[in-house]
């Protein structure tokens, strides 16, 4: 079997694959609202390349490479949320005669053909055809076609990378914080000045023979650099070769006194710190929600009221809305003996729900400099504290009644992707767009401090009610219990 025979088996392969997955019919209605929202990224796109294509219209050609650095960091972020790793997908041929590296090959080039690296094109093309109209000569238009698509190519090589690196060890973040780091540093100290030094060099070198030598040669370096990280790292997690070492086992006694949801408590902490891809997911979503307190407690980035509000919120609903949209996710793996005593889920989820209600606190106390600055007031901060701690925590412990797939709790390299149906789709837009639509509702309506105070009383509520709420979850999820069990036996 030549490459090209593999590459193609391997491409259907991955085709049947995705469809014969038990939740591949609910994928078919999730893809609608991606549909949707990607033909509204098109649009968006199409848009910027017209409008930087009649700003060329004094023949500086070159002006899409000055503003190029910001968006390929964009794109290197955005694949996060869609793009997978080739060495999660290898699993299934490690086995068969065709050679690790064949197949590790056959899905880097299948990642740089996807199509997913062709919507940058809704940018491109308005903009060369605009700079073809204005006089660009037609070779030199498909040489900037080429050379923006290229600099593409690159960035998802180096996404892979990094992705590689930090499923693998979580201290590799500090790989994209050094360079980006170092890109964006200086600008918040001397931002004009930066943005001027940045887009003067990009513009000078960006359509040039040397930039496209230079992306040649660090894509065909990023090319072979993942191979070999990607070879290794799959050998190693399969083979589960890892040093054993003793450690002291903590037992979080001070928790004894809470009963039996004390125990739960234990339950949740425990397998954040022990399994591999919780505590991942975990660390990953703590540094965000820092990340992004520290932001806006100390830099005057977002200051708008739009702004002001919906990053606000994020900094408190982000850590709960990615986590508990794949709710019960985890617990799948053991959730036939969650049934065996009468009332264990409720319990549960009680645990659950006090444990994400704690790290709530993490934002707080980053986001108080803010109040004592005077940038946010105290009500705004409270208010979307008992927002996420009331009716968000309330609508995505809904997805408990439906979730039925089980997530891995240690496999990372290897582990297959996970889907998601159209409800978790939509309750993410709800979480993390409704409260702020209400916020400017009736700030706008009321003034701030009665505008406020009405989302605290309505917080407040749901938080003081979760018993009731948490109950009619756990009933309703109960009456399901079989068609979960199912779910969770076959995606295991």
């Amino acid at each position: 079997m030549n490459f090209l025979q593999l590459y193609l088996a391997l491409r259907r392969h991955q085709k049947l694959s995705n469809e014969r997955h038990p939740l591949f019919e609910q994928n078919r209605w999730a893809k609608v609202f991606l549909y949707i929202g990607f033909a509204f990224t098109l649009l968006y796109l199409v848009v910027i390349g017209t409008m930087l294509g009649w700003a060329t219209r004094g023949g500086n050609f070159e002006l899409i490479f000055g503003t190029w650095p910001i968006f390929l960091t964009l794109d290197f972020f955005m694949r996060f949320g869609m793009q997978q790793t080739p060495a999660m997908l290898v699993k299934p041929y490690v086995l068969q005669p065709l050679g690790m590296r064949r197949i590790i090959d056959c899905f880097l080039v299948n990642n740089l053909l996807s199509p997913g690296n062709l919507i940058w094109m809704a940018l491109f093309l308005p903009y060369v055809f605009i700079c073809f109209c204005g006089g660009l000569t037609f070779w030199g238009s498909m040489g900037m076609l080429a050379l923006l698509h290229l600099s593409v190519l690159v960035n998802s090589l180096w996404y892979l990378l990094v992705r590689t690196l930090v499923n693998h060890r979580m201290w590799w973040w500090s790989l994209p914080l050094l360079v980006y780091g170092l890109l964006y540093g200086y600008s918040f100290i001397d931002a004009e000045r930066w943005i001027d030094a940045l887009f003067d060099f990009c513009t000078e070198w960006g359509f040039s023979w040397t930039a496209a030598a230079a992306l040649a040669v660090l894509g065909v370096g990023q090319f072979l650099v993942n191979r070999a990280l990607q070879m290794h790292f799959v050998h190693e997690e399969l083979s589960r070769h890892e040093k054993t070492q003793l450690k002291r086992v903590s037992q979080f006694t001070f928790l004894e006194r809470f009963g039996q949801t004390g125990e739960y408590l234990k339950l949740e902490v425990k397998s954040t710190l022990r399994n591999k891809a919780v505590k991942t997911r975990f660390v990953q979503g703590i540094c965000i929600i820092t990340m992004l307190s520290l932001l806006l407690a100390f830099t005057d980035i977002y200051d708008g009221r739009f702004s002001t509000n919906i990053w606000c919120l994020y900094c408190f609903v982000f850590f709960g809305a990615v986590n508990l949209v794949k709710v019960m996710g985890p617990e799948g793996n053991y959730i036939d003996l969650l049934m065996v005593h009468k009332e264990n889920i409720l319990t549960l989820l009680r645990a659950k729900y006090y444990f994400y209600c704690a790290v709530l606190l993490l934002p707080l106390l980053l986001l108080i400099p803010t109040a004592v600055s005077g940038r946010y007031s105290i009500l705004m901060l409270l208010a979307y504290l008992l927002l996420t701690s009331g009716p968000e925590y309330c609508l995505l412990f809904q997805l408990v009644v439906y979730n039925k797939q089980s997530l891995p709790l240690n496999d990372k390299i290897t582990a297959k992707g996970n889907f998601e149906n159209s409800l978790q789709l939509v309750v993410e837009l709800v979480v993390f767009f409704l409260p702020v639509t209400l916020a400017l509702l009736f700030t706008s309506l009321f003034g701030d401090t009665l505008g406020y105070t009405i989302l605290i009383i309505i917080g407040l509520a749901f938080t003081m009610t979760h018993g009731f709420w948490l109950r009619n979850i756990y009933n309703r999820m109960m009456r399901r219990r079989y068609e979960n069990l199912e779910g969770f036996h076959t995606t295991r």
